[in-house]
């Protein structure tokens, strides 16, 4: 079944995931595509509808991103933001001009009557963030929104259903922004909002089964969200032809290997090899203390394991990768198929000349999310933070031995026991315990210590690339460290890591 779908051409602004994700969240497919292939990519899918995104440049700039003006005569509804305002402008015989006052931030605006602004406050909010606006709109337009400064808030050619806002609909600042995004979804492009999780399952087991068909497929299963998802979505497709291997690397967290097997040998009847190699990636990092020789390591190490095993399995011709949509759009690059090359396997050798299945490439985190509860994986492992391909192998700074790992797997446990007790789980993107390479004095008893210090880290973020630490209540803090200093043996102080990304990265190496 093809979905009714929405192109979001991208001429380089700073919120188009954002766009993607607001017409994601009702319900309609939609894609990111680059400028210079927009039109193309048009012809091939005749969308049901096209959004404009922002960018940095001035359209009257030479060499600015620009689209041929044939696409506004194929009778596809447009909705222009920003500079993809400007251009609609510019192209129809408007003009675009840098006025004395720019605006930034959050703006007064005043809406008119247009079925892009039904049911919204016509008095209200928005984000502005432009130095050029419109100066003169071109033929057949009406203004039907205005600020204190920008006179062409917003145009409209209904005859034609083209529309163009000066501010950004698609972040939290601007009040009733979504509303705006729906009303041109759904008013304007008079879509159905039909792409679902059940929708989606649906559709992509019966491609699978046409894809792959009785031909036996491999999965690098890690445990994480994405290839957990994708494992079991291939998995109700073709059912025993697909086999698991799960290598444990003896750097997971506390009972995670236990956990992979039993939910899906046990929960969902799956192949699964787990290959215990815990010996043999320790016996490899033995006197290794630099974080990138340790990552390597653990990344070719991990090739070789799952060579070794695929090798038993006689003639695969598939492999599944859990690649999701952020992936494939990171940068705009036309690259974007190599830029996951690390995920789940470690960049498998190319030799290996295995067919890639990446069921869930179209979908955002959230979507992953969503069509994992619909096929029944549990909600803990679900809503898990994300975890390093290296695992402990980055958060034991320094040489790592079994003895850090057990101290870290603890002490990490008990934390985010803790916070998930205090209800603060879902609240945090990314939480966990690291093990600096950090011996301190202490008293126990009576007697003095010399033991490991834990450094705690918790921060929100929505994509990984920026991020800032969480604020835990003092009093969690207190019980979290009480109980790790207790009753993990080797840990005397516990320290809580309150610097952002930037300066800092996430993990500690």
């Amino acid at each position: 079944m093809k979905h009714q779908t929405v192109l979001i051409v991208d001429f380089g602004g700073q919120y188009n995931q954002l766009i993607a994700r607001r017409v994601r969240e009702a319900n309609v497919y939609c894609e990111i595509v680059p400028y210079k292939k927009a039109i193309a990519k048009i012809k091939e899918v005749n969308p049901e509808g096209i959004i404009f995104t922002g960018g940095p440049k001035s359209v009257n700039e030479e060499g600015a991103p620009t689209i041929d003006s044939e696409i506004f005569e194929m009778n596809i509804p447009i909705l222009g933001i920003c500079y993809g305002a400007q251009l609609t402008a510019k192209l129809l015989g408007g003009s675009v001009m840098k006025p004395e006052k720019r605006e930034y931030g959050k703006t007064s605006i005043n809406y008119q009557d247009s079925p892009l602004f039904k049911d919204i406050n016509k008095s209200n909010i928005c984000w502005m963030s432009h130095t050029d606006q419109i100066e003169k709109m071109p033929e057949g337009f009406n203004i039907v929104a205005t600020t204190e400064d920008c006179p062409v808030a917003a145009m409209e050619n209904k005859e034609k259903n083209l529309y163009a806002v000066q501010f950004h609909p698609e972040v939290e600042h601007t009040q009733e922004g979504y509303k705006i995004i729906r009303n041109f979804l759904f008013e304007i492009c008079k879509l159905d909002g039909d792409f679902t999780a059940d929708s989606f399952i649906e559709d992509k087991i019966k491609l699978i089964k046409e894809e792959i068909g009785d031909k036996k497929t491999l999965c690098a299963l890690s445990g994480g969200v994405d290839s957990s998802v994708a494992a079991v979505l291939v998995h109700r497709a073709i059912g025993d032809n697909l086999t698991c291997i799960f290598v444990d690397h003896g750097l997971l967290r506390k009972n995670e290997g236990d956990d992979v097997e039993r939910i899906f040998r046990d929960e969902f009847s799956m192949n699964l090899i787990r290959v215990n190699a815990q010996e043999r990636f320790l016996s490899k990092l033995k006197g290794v203390t630099d974080p990138e020789k340790k990552r390597k390591i653990i990344g070719e190490e991990f090739i070789r394991v799952f060579e070794e095993e695929s090798a038993k399995l006689g003639e695969v011709e598939y492999l599944v990768q859990g690649t999701i949509y952020p992936d494939v759009i990171e940068s705009g690059t036309d690259e974007a198929s190599v830029i996951k090359s690390h995920h789940n396997v470690g960049g498998l050798p190319e030799d290996m000349k295995l067919s890639l299945v990446e069921p869930l490439r179209e979908l955002f985190k959230d979507e992953v999310r969503n069509v994992g509860l619909e096929l029944g994986i549990p909600e803990y492992l679900i809503f898990r933070h994300p975890f390093p391909g290296p695992g402990l192998g980055i958060r034991v700074l320094g040489e790592v031995t079994e003895e850090k790992c057990d101290i870290l797997r603890d002490a990490d446990y008990i934390y985010r026991e803790e916070l998930e007790k205090a209800g603060l789980g879902r609240k945090i993107w990314q939480a966990f315990a690291t093990l600096p390479d950090v011996m301190t004095v202490g008293v126990m008893g009576d007697e003095r210590t010399y033991s490991y210090m834990v450094g705690l880290r918790a921060v929100t973020s929505t994509d990984g690339m920026t991020g800032e630490f969480y604020p835990i209540p003092y009093e969690v803090l207190d019980v979290i460290s009480r109980r790790i200093v207790n009753e993990v043996k080797g840990v005397n102080r516990v320290v809580y890591d309150i610097t952002g990304k930037p300066p800092a990265t996430i993990e500690w190496e």
